[in-house]
């Protein structure tokens, strides 16, 4: 079993548990897995049409999974998957006003 790591902003969908310790040989049979467990987290990892969502970064242990062999990654029981959203906003400048 792998150990998956929750964001908080995902925790509502996961009863709020931080750690799901989940079955898989990969990347995407552990999410799916976890999907079957807590459905709610769904729309936030993937789109209507089923595809991973492009602001939601994967990491097996350190490693981002583009950089490894994506959801076909292979995960073994000692593996921690942490699921990072990306965060974007912040303050207007001055260079960015209208003139």
């Amino acid at each position: 079993m792998v150990t998956i790591r929750i964001p908080t902003p995902m925790r509502s969908y996961t009863d709020g548990l931080k750690e799901i310790v989940i079955e898989g040989e990969t990347v995407a049979t552990a999410l799916e897995s976890l999907i079957t467990q807590y459905p709610g987290v769904k729309p936030h990892l993937f789109d209507e049409q089923g595809a991973f969502r492009s602001y939601v970064n994967l990491f097996v242990n350190d490693e981002d999974i583009r950089n490894l062999e994506g959801q076909e990654t292979p995960i073994s029981p000692t593996d921690r998957i942490m699921i990072i959203p990306s965060i974007a906003g912040g303050a207007t400048t001055k260079l960015d006003l209208p003139s």
